[in-house]
């Protein structure tokens, strides 16, 4: 069995998530994005301790966790032709390059902070490889799909309905996210 095993329970709502260090609403951490995979962990009352793909564990309000309804599709029978995921593997890596070329002019001063947080602004990419299995954020369709090298399935959408915009009691409220998910903090 892997040491870290990542297996998604749950997905931030369509709106994302606040985050606590502790579940204490004085130590904010900061936001996740929409549609993010999450493992819970452990509950206390309404918070509820989950993890990242990337290993980064926080506290959130577990009231706002959208369950997923079942464990990702397998490949079961004989294999079918669905949605192919080279297309959304290939934008991916297309995004990320243009990223990674964006963080190296910000790297040697070619481009200010300004002009780099103008050009990533509504940059989405996500991407989770776990051995044959794979979570691919498709930017186009705004959804998390499913992959087990024979066949690429929709996992989560947005289509859910959205969360009331009243504050929770006790919570700070939710605004929509103006920045990406933070990653390797404790």
């Amino acid at each position: 069995m892997d040491e870290f095993a990542f297996r998604p329970t749950h997905v931030a709502p369509p709106d994302g998530l606040a985050s606590w260090a502790t579940p204490d609403p004085a130590r904010p951490s900061g936001r996740l994005d929409p549609l993010l995979p999450l493992q819970l962990l452990d509950r206390r009352g309404d918070w509820a301790r989950i993890l990242c793909s990337n290993g980064w564990t926080a506290w959130v309000d577990g009231r706002l966790l959208v369950a997923l309804p079942q464990p990702p599709p397998a490949a079961g029978g004989a294999p079918a032709r669905t949605a192919d995921p080279r297309p959304a593997l290939a934008e991916a890596g297309s995004a990320l390059a243009r990223y990674r070329a964006l963080l190296e002019d910000l790297a040697t001063g070619a481009l200010d902070l300004e002009g780099f947080r103008e050009r990533t602004r509504g940059l989405r990419i996500g991407l989770v490889v776990d051995g044959e299995a794979v979570w691919l954020f498709d930017p186009v369709h705004d959804r998390w799909c499913y992959g087990d090298g024979l066949q690429l399935q929709t996992y989560a959408a947005t289509d859910r309905p959205v969360p009331p915009a009243s504050p929770r009691p006790g919570l700070p409220p939710v605004h929509s996210p103006s920045a990406p998910t933070r990653t390797g903090e404790p």
